[in-house]
């Protein structure tokens, strides 16, 4: 009888993740990563109980990935006051793997592209073509 090879295996730590992120951030297309400079990437279990409350979010593992700032489309209006952020959290992103079919590479990959998208302001569309285009 062979050994599973999950059998030794743990869940992936938030170290883990930022160097997933870290990974997914290098394949995205070069014109995409050069707009995104002094735009800080952080990975946390979840999501803070006054961001839970702000979205209306029933359960902590209801939120994947958050942008935080402003976005560059709405910078003529206000000045930015804190550093644009985007938070991939870890817990209910495991969550969602273990219910999906999706890889957690590509989750990843998908929330933190979604998330910057929210910072440039970008539809849908030009999000799923940045995300294939990350392979």
């Amino acid at each position: 009888m062979t050994e599973l090879t999950w059998v030794h295996r743990h869940s992936p730590s938030l170290d883990d993740f930022e160097a997933m992120a870290a990974d997914a951030f290098a394949r995205l297309p070069a014109h995409f990563r050069e707009r995104c400079e002094g735009l800080i990437i952080r990975v946390e279990d979840f999501p803070e109980e006054s961001v839970l409350d702000d979205l209306e979010a029933e359960t902590p593992f209801d939120i994947l990935g958050l942008y935080q700032g402003i976005s560059i489309a709405g910078r003529d209006s206000a000045p930015p006051n804190l550093p644009d952020m985007v938070f991939l959290y870890r817990r209910p992103m495991l969550d969602y793997w273990a219910e999906f079919p999706d890889t957690l590479g590509g989750i990843i990959t998908h929330v933190l592209v979604h998330e910057i998208g929210h910072h440039f302001g970008l539809s849908d569309d030009d999000m799923e073509a940045i995300e294939a285009a990350a392979g």
